[in-house]
Protein backbone atom coordinates (compact mmCIF):
# COMPACT_ATOMS: atom_id res chain seq x y z
CA UNK A 1 0.00 0.00 0.00
CA UNK A 2 3.18 2.28 0.96
CA UNK A 3 4.69 1.75 -2.49
CA UNK A 4 1.59 2.72 -4.62
CA UNK A 5 0.56 5.13 -2.41
CA UNK A 6 4.65 6.50 -3.15
CA UNK A 7 4.16 5.99 -6.68
CA UNK A 8 1.16 7.96 -7.05
CA UNK A 9 2.51 11.19 -5.37
CA UNK A 10 5.73 10.85 -8.08
CA UNK A 11 3.11 10.93 -10.67
CA UNK A 12 1.25 13.73 -9.33
CA UNK A 13 3.44 17.22 -10.45
CA UNK A 14 3.25 15.60 -14.10
CA UNK A 15 -0.34 15.26 -13.88
CA UNK A 16 -0.74 18.43 -12.56
CA UNK A 17 2.27 19.95 -15.62
CA UNK A 18 -0.32 18.83 -17.99
CA UNK A 19 -3.05 21.57 -16.92
CA UNK A 20 -0.75 24.10 -15.73
CA UNK A 21 1.52 24.45 -18.32
CA UNK A 22 4.53 26.66 -17.45
CA UNK A 23 7.88 25.00 -16.67
CA UNK A 24 10.95 26.64 -15.27
CA UNK A 25 14.04 26.37 -13.28
CA UNK A 26 14.44 28.01 -10.31
CA UNK A 27 17.80 28.50 -8.59
CA UNK A 28 18.57 28.55 -4.77
CA UNK A 29 20.48 31.60 -6.16
CA UNK A 30 20.64 33.67 -9.26
CA UNK A 31 23.97 35.30 -7.74
CA UNK A 32 25.94 31.75 -6.49
CA UNK A 33 29.35 32.82 -5.57
CA UNK A 34 32.57 30.87 -6.57
CA UNK A 35 32.51 27.24 -5.00
CA UNK A 36 28.64 27.45 -3.70
CA UNK A 37 26.68 24.40 -4.03
CA UNK A 38 23.68 25.87 -6.01
CA UNK A 39 20.39 23.73 -6.14
CA UNK A 40 18.28 23.34 -9.33
CA UNK A 41 14.29 22.78 -8.46
CA UNK A 42 12.55 21.93 -11.67
CA UNK A 43 8.67 23.58 -11.52
CA UNK A 44 5.53 23.52 -13.21
CA UNK A 45 2.71 25.65 -12.79
CA UNK A 46 0.80 28.84 -13.90
CA UNK A 47 1.83 32.53 -13.28
CA UNK A 48 4.90 31.98 -11.89
CA UNK A 49 3.47 29.85 -9.01
CA UNK A 50 4.14 26.17 -8.89
CA UNK A 51 5.07 22.64 -7.53
CA UNK A 52 8.71 20.75 -7.69
CA UNK A 53 9.48 18.25 -10.39
CA UNK A 54 11.43 15.31 -8.82
CA UNK A 55 14.20 14.31 -10.97
CA UNK A 56 13.60 11.85 -13.68
CA UNK A 57 16.23 10.50 -15.96
CA UNK A 58 14.11 8.87 -18.60
CA UNK A 59 12.13 12.00 -18.97
CA UNK A 60 15.57 14.26 -19.18
CA UNK A 61 17.54 14.72 -22.64
CA UNK A 62 19.83 17.22 -21.11
CA UNK A 63 20.44 19.19 -18.42
CA UNK A 64 23.47 21.16 -18.13
CA UNK A 65 25.16 24.26 -16.84
CA UNK A 66 27.24 26.05 -19.06
CA UNK A 67 30.18 28.71 -18.24
CA UNK A 68 33.00 30.45 -19.91
CA UNK A 69 34.91 27.48 -19.47
CA UNK A 70 32.17 25.07 -21.03
CA UNK A 71 29.81 22.74 -20.31
CA UNK A 72 29.28 19.86 -17.61
CA UNK A 73 26.72 17.97 -16.40
CA UNK A 74 23.51 18.79 -13.81
CA UNK A 75 23.89 15.82 -11.44
CA UNK A 76 21.27 14.82 -8.86
CA UNK A 77 19.07 12.14 -7.13
CA UNK A 78 16.33 10.14 -8.79
CA UNK A 79 12.77 11.07 -7.91
CA UNK A 80 13.72 13.48 -5.82
CA UNK A 81 13.16 17.31 -5.24
CA UNK A 82 15.51 19.57 -5.89
CA UNK A 83 16.10 17.60 -9.57
CA UNK A 84 19.85 19.05 -10.12
CA UNK A 85 23.07 20.01 -7.73
CA UNK A 86 25.96 21.99 -8.89
CA UNK A 87 29.40 23.38 -7.68
CA UNK A 88 30.21 26.79 -9.09
CA UNK A 89 33.96 26.67 -10.39
CA UNK A 90 33.67 30.39 -10.84
CA UNK A 91 31.78 33.37 -9.65
CA UNK A 92 30.95 34.43 -13.81
CA UNK A 93 28.25 33.72 -15.91
CA UNK A 94 26.30 30.98 -16.06
CA UNK A 95 23.44 29.31 -17.50
CA UNK A 96 21.47 26.09 -16.80
CA UNK A 97 19.86 24.61 -19.29
CA UNK A 98 17.16 21.55 -19.46
CA UNK A 99 15.80 19.82 -22.55
CA UNK A 100 12.87 17.21 -22.08
CA UNK A 101 11.64 14.28 -23.86
CA UNK A 102 8.63 14.74 -26.00
CA UNK A 103 5.91 13.23 -23.69
CA UNK A 104 2.01 12.43 -24.55
CA UNK A 105 -1.07 13.25 -22.99
CA UNK A 106 -4.56 13.80 -24.15
CA UNK A 107 -6.91 16.46 -22.80
CA UNK A 108 -10.61 17.67 -24.09
CA UNK A 109 -11.96 20.06 -27.06
CA UNK A 110 -12.53 22.44 -24.28
CA UNK A 111 -9.27 22.85 -22.65
CA UNK A 112 -7.01 22.62 -25.62
CA UNK A 113 -9.87 25.63 -26.93
CA UNK A 114 -8.63 27.57 -23.63
CA UNK A 115 -5.10 26.35 -23.69
CA UNK A 116 -4.89 27.93 -27.24
CA UNK A 117 -6.03 31.15 -26.08
CA UNK A 118 -4.25 31.59 -23.08
CA UNK A 119 -1.15 31.41 -24.99
CA UNK A 120 -1.98 33.46 -28.26
CA UNK A 121 -2.00 30.74 -30.78
CA UNK A 122 -3.58 31.65 -33.91
CA UNK A 123 -5.39 30.14 -36.60
CA UNK A 124 -5.75 26.32 -35.45
CA UNK A 125 -8.25 24.14 -36.46
CA UNK A 126 -9.51 21.42 -34.34
CA UNK A 127 -12.28 18.58 -34.29
CA UNK A 128 -14.12 18.88 -31.15
CA UNK A 129 -13.05 15.72 -29.76
CA UNK A 130 -10.50 14.77 -27.05
CA UNK A 131 -7.04 16.52 -28.13
CA UNK A 132 -3.94 13.98 -28.56
CA UNK A 133 -0.60 15.78 -27.62
CA UNK A 134 2.96 15.40 -27.76
CA UNK A 135 4.49 18.28 -25.48
CA UNK A 136 8.32 19.01 -24.68
CA UNK A 137 9.93 21.32 -22.44
CA UNK A 138 13.12 23.62 -22.57
CA UNK A 139 14.35 25.66 -19.78
CA UNK A 140 16.90 27.98 -19.04
CA UNK A 141 17.93 30.02 -16.05
CA UNK A 142 20.68 32.89 -16.33
CA UNK A 143 23.06 33.49 -13.62
CA UNK A 144 25.42 36.20 -12.20
CA UNK A 145 25.86 38.85 -14.31
CA UNK A 146 25.20 37.99 -18.01
CA UNK A 147 27.50 38.14 -21.05
CA UNK A 148 27.32 37.40 -24.50
CA UNK A 149 27.56 33.68 -23.56
CA UNK A 150 23.83 33.71 -22.81
CA UNK A 151 23.34 34.77 -26.25
CA UNK A 152 24.60 31.62 -27.80
CA UNK A 153 22.07 28.92 -28.56
CA UNK A 154 21.72 25.35 -27.66
CA UNK A 155 20.47 24.06 -30.65
CA UNK A 156 17.26 23.20 -29.74
CA UNK A 157 14.35 22.80 -31.70
CA UNK A 158 12.38 25.30 -29.72
CA UNK A 159 14.34 28.04 -27.87
CA UNK A 160 14.10 31.47 -25.98
CA UNK A 161 17.57 33.35 -26.52
CA UNK A 162 18.31 36.15 -24.04
CA UNK A 163 20.68 38.74 -24.83
CA UNK A 164 22.76 39.84 -22.36
CA UNK A 165 20.89 43.06 -21.51
CA UNK A 166 18.15 40.65 -20.53
CA UNK A 167 15.76 42.89 -22.03
CA UNK A 168 15.48 41.51 -25.46
CA UNK A 169 14.62 38.06 -26.74
CA UNK A 170 14.36 36.12 -29.65
CA UNK A 171 12.16 33.02 -30.24
CA UNK A 172 14.13 29.92 -32.41
CA UNK A 173 12.17 27.11 -34.05
CA UNK A 174 14.85 24.95 -35.43
CA UNK A 175 17.28 27.17 -35.35
CA UNK A 176 15.45 29.88 -37.37
CA UNK A 177 13.72 33.11 -35.85
CA UNK A 178 9.89 32.82 -35.50
CA UNK A 179 7.37 35.79 -36.36
CA UNK A 180 3.93 35.97 -34.36
CA UNK A 181 4.85 33.97 -31.29
CA UNK A 182 3.30 35.55 -27.78
CA UNK A 183 6.06 35.75 -25.20
CA UNK A 184 5.38 36.26 -21.75
CA UNK A 185 7.13 38.32 -18.83
CA UNK A 186 6.14 37.24 -15.69
CA UNK A 187 7.10 38.72 -12.49
CA UNK A 188 6.45 36.17 -8.99
CA UNK A 189 4.51 39.71 -7.60
CA UNK A 190 2.01 39.15 -10.23
CA UNK A 191 3.79 41.65 -13.08
CA UNK A 192 2.89 40.47 -16.62
CA UNK A 193 3.85 40.97 -19.85
CA UNK A 194 3.19 40.23 -22.79
CA UNK A 195 4.38 41.02 -26.67
CA UNK A 196 4.60 39.05 -30.14
CA UNK A 197 7.84 38.17 -32.17
CA UNK A 198 8.67 40.38 -35.18
CA UNK A 199 9.97 39.11 -38.07
CA UNK A 200 13.35 38.41 -36.62
CA UNK A 201 11.74 36.62 -33.85
CA UNK A 202 12.37 38.88 -31.00
CA UNK A 203 10.27 41.29 -28.08
CA UNK A 204 11.72 44.14 -26.17
CA UNK A 205 10.98 45.13 -22.78
CA UNK A 206 12.06 47.71 -20.23
CA UNK A 207 11.96 44.89 -17.27
CA UNK A 208 12.44 46.08 -13.86
CA UNK A 209 14.56 44.97 -11.02
CA UNK A 210 13.96 41.69 -9.73
CA UNK A 211 13.24 37.77 -10.95
CA UNK A 212 11.36 37.00 -14.10
CA UNK A 213 10.14 34.32 -16.12
CA UNK A 214 9.93 34.65 -19.72
CA UNK A 215 7.99 32.34 -21.70
CA UNK A 216 6.71 30.67 -24.92
CA UNK A 217 4.97 28.03 -26.72
CA UNK A 218 4.67 26.99 -30.40
CA UNK A 219 2.26 24.43 -31.71
CA UNK A 220 3.08 21.67 -34.64
CA UNK A 221 -0.11 20.18 -36.40
CA UNK A 222 1.83 16.32 -36.06
CA UNK A 223 2.38 14.10 -39.57
CA UNK A 224 -0.33 12.43 -41.17
CA UNK A 225 0.63 8.75 -40.00
CA UNK A 226 1.37 10.46 -36.14
CA UNK A 227 -0.40 8.51 -33.22
CA UNK A 228 -0.89 11.93 -31.76
CA UNK A 229 -2.70 15.49 -33.45
CA UNK A 230 -0.10 18.02 -32.25
CA UNK A 231 3.01 18.93 -30.71
CA UNK A 232 3.90 21.94 -28.16
CA UNK A 233 7.00 23.11 -27.46
CA UNK A 234 7.75 24.98 -24.34
CA UNK A 235 10.33 27.31 -23.83
CA UNK A 236 11.20 29.52 -20.51
CA UNK A 237 14.27 31.97 -19.22
CA UNK A 238 14.27 32.72 -15.57
CA UNK A 239 16.71 34.94 -14.58
CA UNK A 240 17.08 38.21 -11.98
CA UNK A 241 17.57 41.56 -13.24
Amino acid sequence: MKKILFIALLALPLAQGAAAHDFWIEPSTYRPAEGARLTATLRVGEHFQGDPVPRRSNRIEQFVVRTEAGEQSVNGIENRDPAGFVRMDGAGPAVLAYRGKPYPHEVSAKTFGKFLGEEGIRGVRYKDRVQRERFQRFAKAILNTPTPLVEKPFGWRFELVPDASLSRFQVLYEGKPLQDVQVVALSPSGKEMTARTDAEGRVQWQLATGVWLVKAVHLIAAPKDADYDWESLWGSVTFER
